[in-house]
């Protein structure tokens, strides 16, 4: 198989020679704001929607990416369609972005005259692989000791490379449960979101979600509002608390790659009859339908 080609900065490399200076902002400061797309059936499901929250995201973090966003969609379609031949027909693939301030100056915290951003576009192969059982069986939601950061401190809604939180949030659950997944609080006790994805209930066939003032406004979370609304599910934006989650019917998390995560467990509690609920259950079907894949199907063969 060829190896995949990564765009950055106006030039094709192999990913094995894809390399940033150490003087960039994304190594200097963390300063990388970020995008992932997945396709189905090798065609980008919502690519423009992902793209217009990077942009977003790259306006509040004040640097640009030295290009429109029509542009960007243009470049994006060419870095896929060349890595294309790559994936044979059961195998889709991540479109990531990485986009940095480009150049600074370490001593000054400064960028030195001419910096320009940094702009990456990578694919790689999606593995459901890790996720294939929780469509089954649901996975276990832990809250972490650590707290998603306050909006007065960094926004969720700008999506940034920065996972450090994230990561350590997965650490200390894995601690409790070497499978859970982490449910983050934020620094009031009110739900968030997990280190990948957005967070919801199935309470009396009422959906409920935490609101963006504290988690990102994933577009697998607007997917879920779409269908919902074809469903004649009402959803409703809120601050949810632990409580919520025990008494709560039905729970799962949504991601780009795995769509939607059923979880039957929270802090070692059954979440309703421990099964996977029959709203779940029918919001998969209908993801599967508007794509034309079988979510479920797809990810149990990525396991063989």
């Amino acid at each position: 198989m060829t190896e995949n080609l990564v765009y950055l900065n106006g030039e094709y490399v192999p990913a094995n020679e894809a390399k940033i200076s150490i003087f960039d902002g994304a190594i200097s400061l963390g300063m990388t704001v970020t995008e992932s797309t997945r396709t189905f059936a090798h065609q980008p499901f919502r690519l423009r929607d992902h793209l217009d929250r990077l942009f977003l995201s790259l306006k509040a973090a004040r640097f640009d990416a030295g290009m429109t966003v029509e542009e960007m969609e243009q470049l994006t379609l060419e870095v896929w369609e060349k890595n294309r031949p790559n994936y044979d027909a059961g195998t889709d693939a991540w479109i990531v972005h990485n986009i940095t301030p480009g150049q600074w100056v370490p001593s000054s915290g400064q960028k030195p005259p001419g910096s320009k951003p940094t702009v990456m576009i990578i694919t790689l192969p999606l593995d459901l692989s890790y996720w294939a059982d929780f469509y089954r069986v649901g996975c276990h939601a832990v809250t972490p000791f650590s707290r998603i950061q306050p909006a007065q401190s960094l926004d969720a809604r700008i999506k940034n490379r920065s996972r450090f939180l994230y990561t350590l949030a997965e650490s200390e659950v894995k601690l409790v449960d070497p499978m859970a997944q982490s449910l983050l609080l934020d620094t009031d006790g009110f739900l968030s979101e997990n280190k990948g994805g957005n967070f919801f209930l199935v309470t009396n066939n009422r959906i409920r979600t935490p609101s963006t003032i504290n988690c990102l406004n994933g577009i697998s979370r607007q997917t879920i509002f779409l269908l919902a609304e074809k469903l004649n599910i009402p959803v409703e934006e809120c601050q949810l608390l632990p409580y919520d989650v025990i008494t709560a019917d039905e729970a799962f998390f949504t991601s780009t790659p795995y769509c939607i995560m059923p979880a039957t467990k929270f802090n070692g509690t059954i979440i309703g009859d421990g099964q996977v609920g029959p709203i779940t259950k029918k919001l998969l079907a209908a993801w599967s339908h508007l794509v034309g894949i079988d979510i479920l199907e797809q990810a149990q063969a990525s396991r063989k």
